[in-house]
């Protein structure tokens, strides 16, 4: 099939039809080290200005790819299926990837949901959607505030917390357990917590961190063959008779990705926003508003999946004035096409009620129907409930001095302390 925006004049800062191929030094900019760690946005502005809105990169190891940081580009790539698949076999980079490359994990070939294509991967998407569709909110709403007040019972009285270690990820983390049928064990959620969160970042860690995740996930859907229960894993395994357990372990572990740590650092993010920016700390109490306003803010600007590898050329193509070679590896900057100057010509106005922000991806191998909801619902619960009880919130450090973890893929913080009036614990 072929493309007809291939055959349109794409627009871009430079008129070079043609770029050296990934990886020249000469050209290639590092999406890893200490300083893009520290100024992911800068370095993103940076390489729009020196090489456009498609861009050869370098990745972990000086690994080859092409960045998109345009808007249109990035909305192009997402729609495109028939041009820039997901299959990582089509790949032609593979000679120079090491085996213990920190990006392996989500990059080596498996049986999940994401790196199928076609019908299959439209029965599948199917399938999750309606497993995700069987979710009260209400119901949902209702755990997640109990969560966040048994968590904030626990320091309450002391007057101060690292919310990212006190109540960031333990809410989501509770309400995954809840959703999908998961043992209440609290080492074992700490385990599976633990696990998805390093599978993310960019060291030796995350591999380890994935293949505990998949042992703990593949334990569950044997159990729930066994006794299926009210919970979305057992749902799914209705949906998907003809899926083998090791399919719906790996689609499983990609619901639980975005259900965990995205949504923790959803909240980590909004809160962060909230503590240092003056047009939502002045609202901090009372205005349910502020929240949603806040919420959107950070998916625009802050958003918490930076980037999302990979698509695979199918055959050789245009893309921002690049020449896509048939193979060629394609690494989506979500944040950046997110701040495309194009997009955003007038920066006073704000982002406002605006939803058109891809940070959940799009087109068929976005976030499944329902699932932004979801962590919309569990991320805005544990904001609200958190700001009723503790309204007088106050970062304990500067801004400047909170830490970001290290991760080619989500912006979240590594810590994020704060004070506040001590209050008692009422009983019941």
């Amino acid at each position: 099939m072929t493309n007809p925006q291939d055959d349109q004049d794409t627009q871009a800062p430079h008129p070079t039809p043609e770029a050296p191929p990934p990886g020249c030094p000469a050209h290639a900019a590092r999406l890893y080290g200490p300083d893009f760690r520290r100024r992911p946005t800068e370095t993103y502005q940076r390489i729009r200005h020196d090489s456009g809105q498609v861009a050869p990169v370098l990745l972990e190891g000086d690994i080859d790819a092409w960045f998109v940081l345009g808007y249109r580009e990035t909305r192009q790539v997402l729609s495109d299926v028939e041009t820039f698949g997901r299959d990582p076999r089509r790949w032609n980079g593979w000679d120079s990837v090491p085996p213990d490359w920190p990006l392996m994990p989500w990059v080596a070939y498996s049986p999940m949901l994401a790196f199928t294509e076609g019908e299959e991967h439209r029965q599948r998407a199917a399938a999750v959607s309606e497993a995700l569709a069987t979710i009260d909110p209400f119901v949902l709403r209702g755990h997640c505030e109990r969560f966040a007040d048994q968590l904030i019972d626990k320091f309450a009285v002391s007057g101060k917390a690292d919310l990212v270690y006190d109540y960031i990820y333990s809410v989501p983390t509770l309400a995954t357990a809840e959703l999908f049928g998961l043992s209440d064990d609290e080492a074992g959620l700490e385990a599976l917590a633990g696990g998805l969160t390093v599978s993310f970042l960019s060291n030796e860690e995350a591999i380890a961190g994935q293949q505990q995740v998949a042992a703990y996930v593949a334990e569950l859907v044997k159990a729930k063959h066994e006794a299926p229960g009210p919970d979305l894993t057992s749902q799914f395994i209705l949906n998907t008779p003809d899926l083998t357990e090791e399919q719906q372990t790996a689609d499983l572990m990609v619901l639980m990705a975005a259900a965990l740590p995205l949504t923790s650092y959803w909240i980590g993010n909004t809160l962060r926003l909230m503590l240092t920016d003056e047009r939502f700390a002045m609202t901090l109490s009372g205005n349910r508003r502020s929240i949603g306003e806040a919420m959107n803010e950070v998916l625009w600007a802050d958003s918490p999946l930076q980037n999302l590898i990979g698509r695979y050329a199918t055959r050789d193509t245009a893309l921002g004035g690049r020449r896509i070679r048939t193979g060629d590896l394609v690494v989506l900057g979500l944040a950046a096409a997110n701040a495309d100057p194009l997009l955003w010509p007038d920066t006073p106005v704000g982002h406002g009620g605006n939803h058109s922000h891809v940070s959940f991806s799009g087109g068929d191998y976005g976030c499944p129907v329902g699932g932004p909801e979801t962590a919309r619902i569990i991320a805005e619960t544990a904001i609200e409930v958190l700001l009723d009880r503790v309204p007088d919130l106050t970062l304990a450090v500067a801004p400047d001095e909170l830490r970001w973890a290290d991760s080619f893929w989500y912006r979240c913080l590594e810590s994020l302390p704060v004070t506040f009036s001590p209050t008692a614990v009422t009983a019941g």
